[in-house]
């Protein structure tokens, strides 16, 4: 017999999802804000881009085309892929949360590691799976824990490659490694939203791992570099077996139109996105020599971003240091939640802020009174 309650009770294991919560935004009192905590590119979207996105407005009347065609096409033009192993979606986000609604159940088992991105444990439990979470080796994925934490209940494996706060990337050979360990039946996830900034010659997206295989798939977001984070514009390319049973399950209008028309525009205009990778590495360079210099210890960085880590000492420590950048307007993100108790993250942003960091952490390193914030 069923027992009647007083209010709908969401199914077990909802309430105990923690909540993704994103990077603050807002310095009270502050006249000049600079947001760094949430990985936008300065350079914001192409002109292009937000020349489609405006003439969009002029057909809002109309349902957005369910397929996307435009987006899936100027994305396999530019990367040399079929169209027909495109799948896009409201931002990478949904397309996540997809592949946990088809291919986990309650008993199955998805392997995450410690620094990886909140998103994976939330869909995981949302979809009723269990996470087994492994360690990382000095903030980069270990393959060898990965592989000696599968089991039969094993369905899904999810990797961000570059990660996410860490910065750090794993080479081709260790992906292809940790693949050939996998059983067949186990899905490799690989989420590259930050692979456009990535230049080492042993990197490698996903696209040749996806095209050779039946159970991998590359994520991938234009919410980085392509300057779309408002628009939410993801896309999975996926073993067509893999698109079918996604798109069995997706909402059919998933995509709105101005996104689809905005990204079609925006991935076609790679001057620009080149634009965004010069400038990105050129401060990620300035910004890890800056910091270091000051003595603070800053985990090598492949993406837009850097992971700065504060000393373990009274008025020198990450807490302190948010607190007074955000006094002057620099709005960083605390990790705390992705295992890193006493660092932070900053986004790349334009060049006044970058100074601005600088030199106001270069003044908290040196303050001889840590209760002197203003």
């Amino acid at each position: 017999m069923s027992v009647e309650t007083s209010k709908p009770v969401p199914r077990a294991g909802i309430l105990d999802i923690a909540a993704y919560v994103p990077g603050k935004e807002h310095a009270p009192g502050v006249a000049r804000v600079y947001k760094l905590s949430s990985n936008e590119t300065p350079l914001g979207a192409s002109p292009k881009a937000i020349a489609a996105y405006r003439a969009a407005a002029d057909n809002l009347e109309r349902y957005p085309d369910g397929q996307a065609v435009e987006l899936r096409e100027a994305i396999a033009s530019v990367h040399g892929l079929n169209p027909a192993n495109i799948l896009c979606g409201n931002g990478s986000d949904e397309l996540l949360g997809l592949l946990c609604h088809v291919y986990l159940a309650p008993g199955d088992e998805a392997i995450i590691t410690e620094h990886g991105f909140l998103v994976y444990k939330i869909q995981i439990m949302g979809a009723g799976a269990t996470v087994v979470t492994v360690k990382e080796k000095e903030a980069t994925v270990d393959v060898d824990a990965i592989i000696a934490a599968v089991t039969e209940k094993t369905k899904m494996v999810f990797i961000a490659n570059p990660g996410n706060p860490t910065g750090t990337y794993v080479p081709v050979s260790e992906i292809r490694r940790l693949h050939a360990a996998l059983p067949k039946n186990v899905v490799l996830v690989l989420d590259a939203a930050y692979a456009e900034y990535v230049r080492r010659n042993d990197y490698e997206s996903g696209i040749e791992i996806v095209s050779s295989n039946p159970n991998v798939v590359m994520t991938r977001t234009f919410s980085k570099v392509y300057g779309l984070a408002a628009l939410r514009v993801g896309w999975m390319y996926a073993p067509a077996d893999i698109v079918d049973a996604l798109n069995r399950v997706r909402g059919p209008f998933n995509m709105n139109m101005a996104a689809i028309s905005a990204g079609a525009a925006a991935i076609r205009d790679q001057s620009f996105m080149q634009e965004a990778v010069a400038f990105n590495q050129m401060w990620i360079d300035k910004l890890t020599g800056a910091f270091e210099a000051i003595g603070l210890k800053v985990t090598p960085s492949v993406t837009n971003f850097v992971l700065i880590h504060f000393p373990d000492v009274d008025g020198k420590r990450a807490d302190e240091a948010d607190e007074f950048l955000t006094s002057r307007g620099y709005i960083l993100r605390a990790v705390k939640g992705y295992g890193f108790k006493n660092s932070l993250r900053m986004s790349v942003g334009p060049e006044e802020a970058n100074r601005g960091v600088i030199e106001a952490l270069g003044e908290f390193m040196t303050r001889q009174n840590p209760g002197q914030n203003k």
